[in-house]
């Protein structure tokens, strides 16, 4: 009774004239939680982990804007850049450049590197070549692996005018060493070195293959650049400033470019984002991780609430102690609010410490695999937001059990309860909550640069929430309702189910959330990964070969069919192209949905034909005749150009090899992009682009399954009697692709974990509140003569049917979220993985089983004598 006292005592002294007031509210919360902090390790673990994701998810985001502010010059190669496919810069752009500072120029594009390893064979790469001035690199250095500089490396000599440094990794794929040759369409190149560290690798795109660099002259002479290839040709602006001028001075000098050269077609990027590829891809990273961070927070609620309501229950005689000595509802509502908002603080500051540890952890662990280089910042909003989320969340989740403990009456003292029935709290409380749920939605939605994504997301979790507390609801209704069974241990089970205070609700919700988002997220997976492996092969080409010369294509179809007589073969002129307006509309102020933004973003491959390709199918709109010369007309992508708003009649402009074409959309058609066969966003009508300078692309697709042989003997003939000719192999490709995805889904599988552990502290939790209950009733049961064993197959039933019924409904909840991504977004097959299903049960069940078991441990070592006396 000595607590008991203390807090009477206290009360007492706050007079009814002399209300409590902010510092003795301050005092008696500070005292009343002395030695009460053990209860909390639930919910301050629940806030710690959704805040700390949060916090370390924007701080790491914080760090890498950081890190291309400070190496966007040297990741870029300048302050600015302005590049353009097919066509180099106009002596005019050049000038205006050269008029603000100095300038140097690349040129990159794909292509092969041959070479006679040391066995006598021959062998082929593809490889990213890169052409660079006597200028380059403007900011940073590049390195070689023997400490050579560049131009010394590349300087041409009379017995190796042509000459080249690669990437290690192009040595050893063609079983090479510096000093040998490898041959360069029409060139032979000495490798003089190899590169240890290129400054620009990130904004020069070197994802194809390995880096090979070579001058101006050598690319000349290669004859790679000709007229219609793809060529990527780039200059960058270095500005005389040290720091390179403000955002602002970069605004004004790309819109002051684009002013002088509105038909040019060149792309323009700063150093503020050196690849918004790259920048879009980590904020879209960053977005789900900040949502799953809140789905482990909103999960972490539930152990909030039970945390709360279990203390509060053991609070209720001091609580009608206060009311006794004359403390409104709204003094013990206070008092109590301040000692949970205090605890709530202490979990904030926790998840703030790891999520500011966050970035330093990346940077030790990943920091030389990282595009760029971290540079640790600590951004206030991103904090705020992350403290925001952390006291929106407690707010909503410990409101009810607060406004059910002011209605608590002074009668309490006259009576014993194990599980009081709880009132429910005024209405003013409930609004609270309300208004809390609605301020996260809100700042979940505001911070989220996909703002679609974010409100289903949250109607996903809100809808999760809902299944599974009916499921809870369910269970307890179905264990009530069966009669009484003649194993003692099943029936004990059964009552424990349905029983107030029970495991039901909290241990069903609290992993069923996390379960159904791991179950989903691996269906995505094998689905996707099966259409990989079980559709491609059969439908795709076998090989892509691009930068054909037109006026070699002849030769080049007849080789590859006197090769493989039986192998289908398609050709078709491309060029590369960049939308500039649609309906007369600069694309700059155009408002597109994201599934077509890609569109507008650089430039499109196209070409000419005078009728749709195989198997596209016609849904708006009419061919063109075969002789049509009536003005450019256009076929489009039925797809893209209604997220353009484009139809039929309407306009679009095309910047090609640097000059604008505008046609009128003739018709709308279906592309099937999923075999890989030639296609293309936009068809030109013949009359538009037939003489203009362009390269053919082609496709081979082999009957049957070619041997190692076969494809051996078809590329090596076609690169010698076509060296400047690109060979793609589609297999290669579709394997980078699909690890590529599966790091990615590994990465996303990891980060879904967080919602399981959130799930699992709940769980923990909840066993922890309701021990007081067991162990009463064990002691109870013992008294009775009981045995320990009979106790714990009790437990045992109990956790087992939790798990079971938990499980299943989860990985039904999963399976059907997976159709619905995959069928109404993605329109792919589904396919379900036993191994995922079978591993949610295993997880649910090792959860249940295992948290349960060790609370039961500590029922059946609880001494009876202390509990029968109502010291406990």
């Amino acid at each position: 009774m000595k607590p008991l006292a203390r807090h009477a005592r206290t009360a007492a002294a706050a007079t009814p004239a002399g209300r409590l007031g902010l510092a003795g509210t301050l005092r008696i919360a500070i005292r009343d939680l002395r030695g009460n902090l053990k209860r909390f390790v639930a919910l301050a673990l629940c806030i710690m982990l959704g805040v700390g994701a949060i916090a370390g998810v924007g701080t790491l985001r914080d760090s890498v804007d950081a890190g291309f502010d400070r190496e966007g010059r040297a990741m870029l190669g300048g302050d600015l850049s302005v590049s353009r496919i097919h066509e180099r810069a106009g002596a005019d752009a050049r000038a205006f450049l050269e008029r603000r500072g100095a300038v140097s120029e690349v040129a990159m594009l794909r292509t092969m590197a041959r070479g006679q390893a040391a066995t006598g064979t021959a062998a082929q790469a593809l490889v990213e070549l890169k052409a660079v001035d006597d200028a380059y690199p403007l900011v940073g250095t590049l390195t070689l692996a023997d400490g050579e500089d560049l131009a010394g490396a590349l300087r041409p000599t009379p017995n190796a005018p042509h000459r080249a440094v690669v990437d290690p990794i192009l040595l050893a794929r063609l079983g090479l060493s510096v000093g040998d040759t490898i041959r360069l369409g029409e060139v032979e190149a000495v490798i003089s070195g190899t590169i240890a560290r290129e400054p620009d690798m990130l904004a020069s795109q070197a994802a194809y293959g390995p880096r090979v660099m070579v001058t101006m002259a050598t690319l000349a002479a290669s004859g790679l650049a000709g007229p219609g290839s793809l060529v990527r040709w780039q200059v960058r602006l270095l500005l005389p400033d040290e720091r390179g001028g403000g955002a602002e001075d970069l605004k004004t000098l790309a819109g002051a470019f684009e002013a002088a050269f509105p038909d040019g077609g060149y792309q323009l990027t700063d150093r503020r984002d050196p690849q918004p590829g790259l920048r879009r891809a980590i904020d879209r990273f960053g977005q789900f991780l900040t949502l799953t961070g809140l789905a482990a927070l909103l999960i972490g609620g539930v152990g909030i609430a039970n945390a709360v309501a279990s203390y509060l229950d053991r609070k209720r005689r001091v609580i009608a102690t206060f009311r006794a000595l004359g403390a409104t509802s709204g003094e013990i509502f206070h008092i109590y609010l301040t000692e949970i908002l205090m605890l709530a603080g202490i979990g904030i500051g926790l998840g703030l410490a790891i999520g500011l540890a966050v970035p330093l952890l990346v940077g030790a662990i990943a920091g030389p695999a990282l595009p760029i280089g971290l540079v640790y910042t600590v951004g206030p909003l991103s904090l705020a937001v992350a403290i925001a989320y952390g006291l929106l969340v407690a707010l909503m989740f410990m409101l009810w059990p607060l406004g059910q403990a002011e209605r608590v009456k002074a009668a309490v003292l006259f009576r014993d309860e194990i599980a009081a029935e709880r009132g429910r709290p005024r209405l003013v409380h409930v609004a609270a909550i309300a208004v809390a749920a609605a301020l996260l939605a809100g700042l979940a939605v505001l911070n989220s640069p996909q703002r679609m994504l974010a409100l289903y997301f949250l109607a996903g979790i809100a809808a999760l929430f809902a299944i599974f507390l009916a499921l809870g609801w369910l269970i307890g209704l179905a264990a009530r309702r069966i009669g009484r069974v003649r194993k003692p241990a099943l029936h004990l089970a059964l009552r424990n189910l349905s029983g107030p205070g029970g495991l039901t609700r909290a241990a069903v919700l609290s992993l069923g959330t996390g379960l159904s988002l791991m179950v989903a997220l691996a269906v995505i997976d094998r689905s996707l990964i099966a259409e990989f492996e079980a559709g491609l092969p059969e439908r795709a080409p076998a090989y892509y070969f691009l930068d054909i010369p037109k006026g070699e294509a002849d030769g080049f179809e007849a080789e590859m069919r006197q090769t493989e007589p039986r192998a289908a073969v398609r050709m078709a002129p491309m060029l590369r192209g960049r939308i500039v307006r649609v309906k007369d509309r600069p694309v700059g102020e155009l408002d597109v949905p994201e599934s077509v933004r890609w569109v507008l973003s650089g430039d499109r491959g196209l070409t000419f034909a005078d009728a749709p390709p195989e198997g596209a199918k016609l849904i708006e709109g009419s061919g063109w005749p075969r002789d049509h010369a009536g003005g450019p007309l256009v076929s489009f992508d039925v797809e893209v150009a209604r997220g353009l708003g484009l139809a039929p009649g309407d306009t679009v402009t095309v910047n090609i090899l640097g000059r604008n074409v505008t046609a009128r959309v003739a018709n709308l058609r279906t592309v099937d992009w999923e075999d890989l066969s030639i296609n293309f966003v936009m068809i030109f009508s013949p009359d538009t682009l037939a003489a203009a300078p362009y390269r053919m692309l082609a496709t081979l697709t082999f009957e049957g399954e070619p041997s190692a042989a076969e494809e051996g003997r078809l590329t090596q003939r076609l690169a010698e009697r076509f060296p400047d000719v690109t060979i793609l192999r589609v297999k290669d490709a579709l394997a980078a692709v699909e690890a590529m995805f599966e790091k990615v889904m590994i990465a996303i599988r990891a980060t879904s974990l967080v919602t399981v552990l959130a799930g699992a502290i709940v769980l923990a939790g909840a066993l922890a509140t309701a021990e007081r209950r067991r162990t009463h009733q064990a002691v109870v049961l013992k008294v009775l003569g009981a045995r320990r064993r009979q106790i714990l197959d009790a437990h045992l039933a109990e956790y087992l049917m939790l798990a079971f019924a938990t499980s299943a409904v989860a990985v039904a909840v999963g399976i059907i979220a997976a159709v619905l991504i995959l069928k109404g977004a993605m329109d792919v097959p589904v396919a379900v993985p036993l191994a995922a299903v079978l591993g949610t049960v295993g997880l649910a069940v090792a959860l249940v089983v295992g948290f349960g078991l060790a609370g039961t441990w500590r029922v059946l070592k609880a001494r009876p004598m202390p509990h029968l006396k109502g010291d406990r």
